[in-house]
């Protein structure tokens, strides 16, 4: 089953990551990725370079970053293919053990239904 999980970091930083932090990760990625439990995976840029856009009553808004919730921004995703929920909370768990800081959300993600041929 896939999953995804949404990394929220405890505070928005516009510094990108050090050549060390991308190696680790990197080393991460790499053995995650050929171990097949990793689909896909990105960091985002900081939210003062984004936008939120909301629908009410068929009336669109637009609101620029920077956003001032922390809590509620996501700095990155991996889509993960585990096969049981408890087995995508011990891949995050390795994953914050590299980021060090914030939080991650997981959850499972619609399977789409086969076609018939």
């Amino acid at each position: 089953m896939r999953y995804m999980s949404l990394y929220k970091p405890g505070k928005e930083s516009d510094a990108p990551p050090t050549a060390e932090e991308i190696a680790t990760m990197g080393r991460l990625i790499d053995e995650m990725t050929k171990a097949g439990v990793l689909i896909a995976t990105d960091g985002l840029q900081s939210s003062k370079k984004g936008a939120r856009v909301k629908i009410s009553n068929g009336t669109f808004t637009v609101t620029d970053g920077p956003f001032t919730e922390t809590k509620e921004l996501v700095a990155g995703f991996a889509i993960l293919n585990a096969s049981s929920k408890e087995e995508a909370i011990e891949l995050t768990k390795r994953f914050l053990s590299v980021v060090g800081e914030g939080e991650c959300e997981v959850r499972a993600m619609h399977e789409a239904p086969a076609l018939a041929s």
